[in-house]
């Protein structure tokens, strides 16, 4: 069995995943606004982001540094699905419950 990436926290995640969740949690509006990128800010869609990130190293980084502080800040403050890729439950964004942007 391969197992080189046992403590990797995106192992087995898809970009798609993360992507998916990311909308989810943010909207494009948001997530433009976070990670200042052409492909989240100009008519996005998941298609074209994930184009655009499988290309770029440094955007997909990017992507994935507020992935994990996202699915760690559910973590720390008890959110159900905080590791699962599942989209969010009927409460809504733990960011709209906080009060602050």
């Amino acid at each position: 069995m391969n197992q080189s990436q046992p403590k990797n926290p995106l192992h087995g995640i898809t970009l798609k995943s993360i992507l998916e969740y990311l909308v989810a949690e943010y909207g494009w509006e948001r997530l433009g606004d976070r990670i200042n990128i052409h492909c989240f800010n100009d008519d996005p869609s998941i298609n074209s982001s994930l184009k655009f990130l499988r290309k770029t190293d440094w955007a997909r980084t990017k992507v994935e540094r507020l992935y994990l502080y996202s699915i760690s800040y559910d973590k720390r403050h008890g959110k159900k699905n905080a590791d699962t890729n599942e989209k969010q439950s009927e409460t809504g964004s733990v960011w709209d419950q906080s009060g602050k942007d």
